[in-house]
Parts: C-alpha cells; sequence; structure tokens
C-alpha cells in the first residue's frame, strides 16, 4: 500500500525526491500501512452515505452536462502542515487582508493608491464587481472584508505562493468543518499519533467578528445569515453556519427597511437587525441601486446601510478586490499602504491589458493558464499545455478582442499528497488551500482551510463542481504549547448525532447486512423450488 512514487516536477508533501517519508508524515504513513486497503474502501463506503444522509453533497457539472447531487468527496488522507510552515503562512495571510481592506476603502474614498499612480483608475472602474453606489459610504468597524479565502498554491521548490484572493463571498468553510467531524469518527486512530489544532472556533470566530462591527448598542446585536435561498449551490453551507453561529437564516423576503433602518419579520412582529453576513452578490442585493429586476434583494438595503444602521458582510463594492486583475497588484499595495515587504508572492501573473505583456503571454499560449478576471469557480479557465490547438486559436482571438477581461499565469505544477483510490491504495494527486481568515476586532485565521484535491491523475482541477474533491487539514502544535484557548463568544460547534463509526463496527454491520441478504436469497430460491 505504501507508495513513494512521485509525479515530476513538482512537489510532494510526505515523500521526498528519494522515496523516503518526510519527517512530519511517517507515524501517518505508518498508520495508513496498518489500516490497510480494505479498511479505507470501507471507511469511503460509509463516508459517502453519511455524506449523503446529512445533505453534504455537491452539484457535479461534466461535458454532459449537470449530474446532481453526489456526496462531497472527502478523501481520507489528511493533508498536514508542520507548526512552523503554518506560522509563515498565517503572517503572510494577515498582512495580505490588511492591505485588500486598505485598498477597498481607498477605491471608494480617497483613491490614494490612484493619485500615487500605482494602481490604474480605468482598471478599478471598469471591473465587474466595482459598485459604485458604495462611493463614499464608511462601514461599521471600517472594515470591508470580514471574510477571506485566499488560495494558495505550491510551488515545484515547496514554496508557497498566492493563486488568487477571495475576499468577496469565499465559500467552502462548512466543508472544512465536517470534514474535521468526519475524519475524528472515521479514521480516529490517525490522531493519536498528532497534536492537531482544532478548527471548530470558526462559527464563534465568526459571530463576535459581526458583532464587534454591529452598529447599536453593545451586546444587543442581532446578526442573521441572508441566502438566496435553497436552489443555490452553497445553500448547504448557509444554513449550516446559521445553525453553528445560533442565528436565524434569512431570505429577502424575511427583511425590510424601514426608516433608514433593517429589520427581520418575525411572529412577533419586526425585530431590528445589526449586522448582516451575506451569500449573494452585490448586483442582487437592493434592486433601487443595483439590478432592478432582482427578486433576492431587499428595497432600500443601502439606504440604511449608508445612514451605518446596519453592518453588512463582507462589506458592498469588496468584490473590487476579488477580481484576477486586481489581484496582479495586490504586492504593490502592501508596499504602499503597509511600507512592506510582501511576505507570501503572487504566483507570476501577467496584466494582458499591457500590450507588452499581453504578446509575451499570447506568444507562451500553449504554456500558460488563462483566465477571464471577474469568474470564479474555474469557469472560463483555459490551461495551455492541457488545451487542443483549436481551443488555443479560439482563446487568442477571444483575448485580443478584449484583453482587459483576462490575465494569465504560470502554471504552477502543484504539489502532491497520497490519495486513496477506488480499491483502496494511495496514489500522489494535486491539491491546493484555502485558508480561512476573519477580520473582527483583529485578524483571526483558522488553523487549516480547505485542501481541495485533483482526483483524477494528472489533473490539476481541483473544483469539486469539475471532479474535484477536499482532505482534511491539520495543522500541528508547536512544541510545548498548551491546549488552545477557548473562542470568544458562547457558540459550541455541535456536529450532529451519528451512530458509532469505527471501522470495526462499520465492517461488522457490513458483513451482517451481507449475510442477512444471502439468507434471504436462500429463502427465495426455495420458495421458488
Amino acid at each position: 500500500m505504501r507508495t513513494g512514487a512521485q509525479m515530476t516536477g513538482c512537489y510532494d508533501e510526505v515523500f521526498a525526491q528519494d522515496g523516503t517519508c518526510r519527517e512530519h508524515a511517517e507515524a501517518l504513513v505508518a498508520e495508513l500501512e496498518r489500516l490497510g486497503s480494505e479498511r479505507l474502501v470501507a471507511a469511503g463506503q460509509l463516508r459517502d452515505a453519511l455524506f449523503m444522509r446529512q445533505g453534504i453533497t455537491f452539484d457535479l457539472t461534466t461535458t454532459q452536462g449537470a449530474v446532481g447531487d453526489r456526496p462531497f468527496p472527502l478523501d481520507l488522507v489528511p493533508r498536514i502542515i508542520p507548526a512552523h510552515e503554518w506560522t509563515e503562512i498565517k503572517r503572510g495571510l494577515a498582512q495580505r487582508i490588511r492591505a485588500l481592506n486598505h485598498f477597498v476603502a481607498d477605491v471608494y474614498h480617497e483613491r490614494e493608491i490612484v493619485k500615487a499612480k500605482v494602481v490604474p483608475w480605468t482598471l478599478i472602474a471598469s471591473r465587474s464587481h466595482f459598485a459604485r453606489a458604495a462611493h463614499g459610504i464608511r462601514p461599521p468597524g471600517g472594515i470591508y472584508t470580514h471574510i477571506a479565502g485566499c488560495d494558495l498554491v505550491r510551488d515545484a521548490d515547496g514554496s508557497w505562493k498566492v493563486l488568487e484572493d477571495n475576499v468577496r463571498t469565499p465559500s467552502g468553510i462548512s466543508y472544512m468543518l465536517e470534514n474535521r467531524i468526519a475524519m475524528t469518527r472515521l479514521i480516529p486512530s490517525l490522531f493519536a499519533y498528532y497534536r492537531v489544532r482544532p478548527v471548530d472556533e470558526y462559527p464563534a470566530l465568526l459571530l463576535a467578528s459581526l458583532k464587534s462591527v454591529a452598529p447599536g448598542p453593545e451586546g444587543e446585536a442581532t446578526v442573521v445569515v441572508w441566502t438566496p435561498g435553497p436552489a443555490n449551490s452553497a445553500y448547504f453551507e448557509h444554513a449550516f453556519l446559521a445553525r453553528q453561529m445560533g442565528v436565524e437564516l434569512v431570505e429577502a423576503s424575511d427583511l425590510v427597511v424601514r426608516d433608514d433602518v433593517c429589520y427581520m419579520r418575525t411572529t412577533n412582529g419586526l425585530a431590528r437587525v445589526s449586522a448582516i453576513y451575506r451569500r449573494l452578490d452585490d448586483a442582487f442585493i437592493d434592486p433601487l441601486e443595483f439590478r432592478p429586476d432582482s427578486l433576492l434583494g431587499v428595497p432600500g438595503l443601502i439606504r440604511a446601510y449608508r445612514a451605518g444602521t446596519v453592518a453588512i458582510a463582507n462589506a458592498i463594492g469588496t468584490g473590487v478586490a476579488d477580481d484576477k486583475a486586481v489581484h496582479y497588484y495586490v504586492p504593490e499595495m502592501i508596499r504602499f499602504y503597509l511600507g512592506e515587504e510582501p511576505l507570501l508572492e503572487n504566483v507570476t501573473t501577467y496584466l494582458l491589458d499591457d500590450p507588452e505583456q499581453l504578446e509575451h503571454a499570447l506568444s507562451r499560449i500553449d504554456e500558460l493558464v488563462f483566465k477571464p478576471t471577474g469568474e470564479s469557480g474555474g469557469r472560463g479557465v483555459v490551461i495551455g499545455p492541457h488545451a487542443e490547438e483549436q481551443r488555443l486559436a479560439t482563446l487568442a482571438s477571444a483575448v485580443r478582442a478584449d484583453p482587459s477581461q483576462w490575465i494569465a499565469q504560470k502554471l504552477v505544477q502543484l504539489s502532491t499528497v497520497p490519495t486513496v483510490q477506488g480499491d483502496g491504495s494511495l496514489a500522489p494527486r494535486h491539491v491546493d488551500l484555502r485558508p480561512f481568515a476573519i477580520f473582527g476586532e483583529q485578524i483571526r485565521i483558522v488553523p487549516g482551510g480547505l485542501t481541495r484535491v485533483a482526483l483524477e491523475e494528472g489533473s490539476m482541477v481541483v473544483n469539486s463542481s469539475r471532479g474535484g474533491g477536499s482532505k482534511d487539514t491539520w495543522v500541528l502544535a508547536e512544541d510545548g504549547d498548551t491546549a488552545p484557548p477557548e473562542p470568544a463568544g458562547s457558540v459550541t460547534f455541535a456536529p450532529p448525532a451519528l451512530p458509532d463509526l469505527r471501522l470495526e463496527s462499520w465492517t461488522g454491520q457490513a458483513q451482517q447486512q451481507q449475510q442477512q441478504q444471502q439468507q434471504q436469497q436462500q429463502q427465495q430460491q426455495q420458495q421458488r423450488g
């Protein structure tokens, strides 16, 4: 079962180039070998059954169209990040989020970075998520990027780099939390060899952050999670977070604005809402300010927001910092606003609105990755080395027609981690990482994040909607660390009650069911005879 196999040109996080196990992963590999392939297959079957029953699913999209709900594909081999690596990641992310928050505030107020000719105004104003309605609005607490989920990758030398910045409505946190619950119950023996930092403080941190920026008397803040509705692909996460924070999950029909104050309809009448964690884009929030045809929005909400009577997370207009073309300038933002050198580098990115960079990128079209700037979830991305000649020709025409709507990036051979195959064997598969940060009174970064994994051999497509999966991400505690402090707030993470999930129990139940089915089949055959 042991595999020291590696993919050429990429960094393997478990096995060194000579095939030996890296020190931090030795106990993990030994325990996986002890468990064996049959027990991993059994654990995978139980995982799928439980996820379907709990609604932990996703919509898979193929070339033939949508397939429908599938159990969210959690791989049973965790990804381990040593403490010293996490310290570097955490410092780099906090620095980046501070700079992005400064940038969004600057865009809608003084525009100092534009006056200094660091970032061109024409680029900012042309972004699809630039919100003119947010001009001059100072959100409660001065915080725009309350929740951030920057995507990180490891280059061939093992160094961490930032692929994208997600500060609009980053998703995936619920899968991170559910992954940890599932792993502790499916294969608890893996945890016996490590001191893994917990992730279950996220709901409490999020609630504390929202309350810290909520206007009104301290201690009386009413927080809600605003969802577009059950038809949204991330509805499971919306309901999950509302339940874990102990707050109401609302839709547009539940909210109303009166005299520049937002209220929630309840059985006892209207109740004032102080902070809204919204999970829909700016364009749909208020039909009086954005799309007039939006049926998902609340008329007058921006008026209340402008009056400072309600906090909205993430802030209106934050999406301008989510744009892939703006991502190119983040290192300069760090230098401009913070006077510091970036601790985390960008993946090499080409801004195609620049004629020189455009020609350079197109001359290497079969080597680079091309991305539309305003899209997310992998939509419209073309990986040059994997694309057919005709597709590249079509791409070149589209890029030349409107280069401002595209960027190109160096193809990073994502690092690999051993992943369980259908027969229970292990094979290296490419991964990325989305850590989650919360900006309230201070920036708090949950130790770990959502590791996404490309489940097909050689693939670097990690999005679950396109066949990717995820891994539980383990950040190891530093030597000498005591138990982590209790998170702020009073929320406790309460996973649903589940049956005995030990592999021995599951295997025994499966054998018992198989024997019962065989007996029934034999009885039916006797009756026919």
